[in-house]
């Protein structure tokens, strides 16, 4: 068994969490909307601590794409679209075009990375870690988040 197979045979035994109540809101006009991105490539700068296997916690990463490492360390990831584009993971680029043709209202100033890579501890972002990063977007005026799972 290679290790794509191995990591789909492992995800497959893991429970899927039901939610009895989700939140649900109804964002403001995309042209008026405040955009963030919300990434699990492991993003962080060089001042960031870099992300280490079970790290729930996030990084905040300005609306400046410069200096931004790939954290993500699976095996079974290949890094050579992001190598040539970061925009695969961290799409800053096109929200900015976005933004200057009045698609969205605004790029928010700060956007959110955490470390895909968590088969085993879901719930402390889900419980923790995710409000709290939502929380900061909030603060920062966001309405909508683009996510880009990795």
């Amino acid at each position: 068994m290679n290790g794509d197979q191995a990591m789909r045979a492992h995800s497959a035994t893991l429970p899927t969490p039901r939610f009895s109540d989700p939140a649900f809101v109804i964002p403001p006009p995309l042209a008026t909307a405040t955009v963030a991105i919300v990434t699990s490539a492991a993003l962080h700068t060089p001042q960031h601590p870099a992300f280490v296997g079970g790290d729930t916690g996030f990084r905040l990463i300005d609306r400046d794409r410069r200096d931004l490492i790939l954290g993500h360390w699976s095996p079974n990831f290949d890094r050579a679209a992001i190598a040539m584009d970061l925009n695969v993971v961290y799409p800053i680029d096109r929200l900015e075009e976005l933004a200057a043709r009045g698609v969205i209202g605004a790029v928010a100033p700060r956007h959110v990375s955490f470390a895909g890579n968590q088969p085993d501890d879901v719930a402390t972002i889900r419980l923790d870690t995710g409000p709290a990063a939502a929380a900061v977007l909030r603060a920062d005026g966001v309405d909508v988040v683009l996510l880009t799972p990795v």
